[in-house]
C-alpha cells in the first residue's frame, strides 16, 4: 500500500507565509469589527491554527494589530510623499489629493482601520497622528510658497493643518458614500482650497498632468496610433500648456485682486476720513452746547444776584 501525499493546498506553511496570512486575516478582522471586536481565538480560528501559533509570531492580538497599522500608515505617506514631489504647487495639491482617494479606494480595509482611535495597548500611532506627518511635509511646501508670494512662512503649519484637515475629512466621508467619482471630488477639493469660496470654479477638473499621474499607459492601437514617447511628450506638452494658462490666469487673477484691494483701501480711507470730521462736526457742536449751556448759567446767576439786591432794597433792615 503506497503512502499517500498531502495535498498542495495542505501543505506545511513557511513561517514568512503564516504571518502574513496571518496579518492578512488580521487586516480584514479589524476592518470590520475594530481592535476590540477582534479575538485572538477568532484570528487563530480564521487562519485554522491555534492560539499559540499567533503569539509565537507576533505576541499577541495586539502585535498583529501594530503591523496592520505600521503597514498601512506607511503606505498611505509613501503615496503622498510621492504626490508632494511634483514641481508646481497646484499639482501637489492635486496628486494628493488624488493620492488619499485611491488610497481609499484600493485599501478601503486600511482606511477603515487608520481612521479608528489606535488601541493604547498596540503601541502604535493614530490616523491623527498620521495626519500631522503629512502636514508637516505640506507644511513645508506652503512655506516655499508663503516666502515667494510675501506671506509670512511662520504662518504656514496652521495653514497645513487646515489644509490637510479638509482632505482627511473629505477622505472619510466619502470612505462610504463613494459618489461622486474620485476625481471629481479631488478636483472640488482642490478648487475650494486653491481658489477659495470667493472664487470658486463652478465646473473644476483635474489638470492633465495630474489626471495622467499613476495611470497605467493605453495599449498601442495599430493604424497610425502614436508611439508610447509620443504619447507622453504629448501629454507632457499638454500639461505645460496647460499650466502656462493657468499662471496666466492666475496671474490676472493676482491683478485683480491687487485693484480690488486698492478700492477697498481707498473706500476705506475714504469713510475713515468722513469718519473723522463727522467726530470734529460733533465736537464742535458739542463745544457750542457747552457755551450756551455756560453763558444761560451765567445769566442765569446774574438775574439771581439782581433779584437778591432788589429784595433788599424793598425789605432794609
Amino acid at each position: 500500500m503506497g503512502t499517500v501525499t498531502e495535498p498542495r493546498s495542505r501543505r506545511r506553511m513557511s513561517g514568512a507565509e503564516r504571518r502574513e496570512q496571518l496579518i492578512s486575516i488580521g487586516r480584514t478582522l479589524f476592518a470590520e469589527k475594530g481592535f476590540d471586536g477582534t479575538s485572538i481565538e477568532e484570528i487563530a480560528a480564521t487562519a485554522q491554527v491555534s492560539k499559540p501559533v499567533v503569539y509565537e509570531h507576533f505576541g499577541g492580538k495586539e502585535g498583529v494589530y501594530a503591523v496592520v497599522v505600521d503597514r498601512e500608515m506607511q503606505k498611505l505617506l509613501g503615496m503622498i510623499t510621492e504626490a508632494l514631489s511634483a514641481s508646481h504647487a497646484l499639482i501637489k495639491l492635486e496628486r494628493a489629493a488624488m493620492a488619499l482617494l485611491r488610497y481609499i479606494e484600493e485599501s478601503s480595509e486600511g482606511f477603515r482601520i487608520l481612521v479608528r482611535d489606535s488601541h493604547a495597548a498596540s503601541g502604535t500611532g493614530s490616523f491623527a497622528s498620521l495626519i500631522s506627518e503629512i502636514a508637516s511635509q505640506v507644511e513645508d511646501v506652503l512655506a516655499d510658497e508663503f516666502a515667494g508670494r510675501g506671506y509670512d512662512p511662520k504662518l504656514a503649519p496652521m495653514y497645513a493643518q487646515m489644509l490637510v484637515g479638509m482632505v482627511a475629512l473629505t477622505g472619510q466621508w466619502w470612505l462610504d458614500v463613494r459618489k461622486p467619482g474620485r476625481e471629481e471630488v479631488a478636483a472640488h477639493l482642490v478648487n475650494l482650497a486653491w481658489n477659495g469660496l470667493t472664487g470658486l470654479n463652478p465646473h473644476p477638473s483635474i489638470t492633465v498632468t495630474s489626471r495622467s499621474q499613476g495611470q497605467p499607459p493605453k495599449p498601442r492601437v495599430a493604424g497610425g496610433d502614436r508611439t508610447g514617447s509620443d504619447r507622453i511628450g504629448g501629454d507632457r506638452a499638454g500639461g505645460e500648456k496647460e499650466l502656462r494658462e493657468f499662471e496666466k490666469a492666475r496671474e490676472k487673477e493676482f491683478k485683480e485682486a491687487e485693484k480690488q484691494r486698492q478700492r477697498e483701501l481707498k473706500e476705506a480711507e475714504k469713510a475713515r476720513v468722513r469718519e473723522l470730521k463727522e467726530r470734529e462736526r460733533l465736537l464742535k457742536e458739542a463745544e457750542k452746547a457747552r457755551e450756551r449751556e455756560e453763558k444761560i448759567r451765567q445769566r442765569e446767576a446774574r438775574l439771581a444776584e439782581r433779584a437778591a439786591r432788589l429784595e433788599q432794597v424793598d425789605h432794609p433792615e
